[in-house]
């Protein structure tokens, strides 16, 4: 009874070792795989922030036109 007892124990931390070490390369990926969708994030918050001066200059290049426009005497 001892013996079987004792033998399931070992088998119960063997198959934790194992585990142990699937966790810990999991964890490393889901590591990796973080630190790669951060960078991208700030890449694309970089990018929007570009975008929005560049849609910021627009607007305001079309808003001076409009008020030239306007501004000047319509044409009979």
């Amino acid at each position: 009874m001892l013996e079987a007892s004792l033998s399931q124990l070992e088998q119960l931390v063997s198959d934790l070792v194992v585990q142990n070490q699937e966790l810990l390369g999991t964890n490393e990926a889901l590591k990796a795989q973080l630190a790669q969708a951060r960078d991208e994030n700030e890449s694309l918050q970089l990018n929007l922030m570009e975008q929005e001066e560049k849609h910021g200059a627009t607007a305001a290049r079309i808003q001076a036109l409009v008020e030239r426009v306007t501004a000047s005497p319509a044409n009979p």
